[in-house]
């Protein structure tokens, strides 16, 4: 049970605003207020919360209101800009302007015959092909979630027929425009039997706005299916991030993550996978960058429910300043998972004596004949590597960027998607003393 903030109390929401796409159906206002009771039942959580040991809240509830706008502002030129700059390379393109799908900058573009791409405010306002389903407590895992289900402006859903294949990836761009938005995007992507995507979630804004972001992807795999997913974290230093991925996996599925923390003064990033079938297999790769007194938290869960499935984590981090980065790392082998193969690793590099990082893997098994392995490490940059680099001729800024841009390589090497490789090289190299330089070696 957790104590309410006093900051919190005075900017409660006294209902749910009836400007929200769906308050005509019934059934969607019941799910959002039922979703609001649960939150305001709860209340943000605490450190008192094991999950939320490591990361404090408390300057969420100082913020002044946690209503979405009831009008989609317009983005900034240089957000503009780049929206319509990924137009031109992504024919599958959907952009959102503080929660809410601008049509006028994105460019979905000719889809193949099974796939259905549109926006979630257009599926609520009809609730034609929406199950309740997918609104229900089940899917929240977090307060946030259900705070999300309450208050979701827009998202994006994309619906893929059994053998269903995209060839090119669909581009989902969040932009954050101006200062005190909060904003609720809510995507739901329902992979049919055999069918094959990749998506990419890319949270874009300025460097110096103040939002809050709680975005929620749910993802259904069915029996056969492939989904890529990157995440791509850019939002300003001074935003709050909070955002779950959840995905839900049928026999000899494939599902595939990557998430790249870049950007906010706060974020936390919860990423789970339910392997219900047979077979399936879950990898989840992350790679967090942080400077200044940036805080990044990723809480990852994958539960084995069935036999013979796979799972592979591999989350690195990299952290300067006063930063600090959390990983949480849960592995649950349930009693019919038989011949569970289960691995996690955790590596960060600590920059500075003020950066800190926690980290825990975890693995609660409760099945035999099963294979499963962790580990963690936190420490600093190799001396015998360094003096290697040196003695070859390499100056000592060059040789510390190169063995830091290995290092983060690693992850960035998993992404499939060539194009969005290629951009997360480059803003990891931005960050680097002698980026440029690296750029012209790739």
């Amino acid at each position: 049970m957790n104590i309410q903030l006093e900051s919190w109390e005075h900017m409660a929401l006294e209902q749910i605003p009836q400007f929200l796409a769906g308050s005509g159906v019934p059934w969607v206002s019941q799910a959002r207020q039922s979703a609001f009771e649960r939150y305001m039942a709860h209340g943000l959580p605490t450190r008192r919360e094991e999950e939320w040991k490591y990361t404090d809240v408390a300057q969420i509830g100082k913020r002044s209101s946690f209503a979405p706008d009831s009008i989609p502002a317009d983005p900034s030129s240089e957000a503009a800009l780049f929206a319509w700059t990924l137009a031109q390379q992504h024919p599958h393109l959907m952009v959102f302007v503080n929660g809410y799908y601008s049509d006028g900058f994105s460019a979905i573009g000719e889809l193949p015959d099974g796939a259905r791409l549109q926006s979630l405010s257009e599926l609520l306002d009809s609730s034609a092909e929406l199950s309740p389903e997918l609104f229900d407590a089940a899917h929240e895992h977090t307060v946030f979630g259900a705070l999300n289900t309450a208050l979701a402006t827009d998202g994006a859903v994309l619906h893929l027929a059994p053998g269903t294949e995209l060839k090119d990836p669909v581009y989902l761009l969040f932009i954050a425009s101006g200062h005190g938005a909060a904003i609720y995007p809510r995507n739901l992507i329902i992979a049919g039997a055999g069918a094959r995507a990749t998506v990419i979630e890319h949270y874009f804004g300025m460097l110096d706005a103040h939002h809050f972001t709680d975005a929620i992807t749910q993802i259904e795999l069915a029996a056969d299916a492939d989904l890529q997913h990157c995440k791509l974290l850019q939002e300003g230093n001074a935003s709050i991030h909070v955002a779950g991925i959840h995905a839900v996996q049928a026999a000899r599925s494939r599902f595939g993550s990557q998430s790249f923390a870049l950007g906010s003064r706060l974020a936390r990033n919860d990423i789970t996978s339910r392997l219900t079938g047979p077979d399936g297999h879950c990898s989840l790769d992350g790679l967090y960058l942080l400077d200044g007194k940036q805080h990044v938290d990723h809480h990852t869960r994958i539960d084995h429910l069935a036999p013979s499935c796979t799972s592979r984590e591999y989350y690195r981090g990299i952290l300067d300043g006063e930063s600090h980065g959390v990983f949480n790392g849960k592995v649950i082998v349930h009693p019919a998972a038989a011949k569970t193969d289960a691995h996690q690793s955790n590596r960060n590099l600590l920059l500075s004596r003020q950066a800190e990082v926690d980290t825990k893997p975890q693995l609660e098994i409760f099945a035999d004949d099963v294979k499963c392995t962790h580990g963690a490490t936190v420490g600093q940059l190799d001396d015998d590597s360094l003096f290697y680099l040196r003695s070859r001729g390499v100056d000592a800024e060059s040789a510390r960027s190169l063995l830091l841009y290995g290092f983060a390589n690693d992850i960035i090497g998993r992404v499939g998607e060539p194009g969005m490789r290629t951009r997360i090289q480059h803003l990891v190299l931005d960050r680097l003393p002698q980026g440029e330089q690296i750029k012209e070696l790739l």
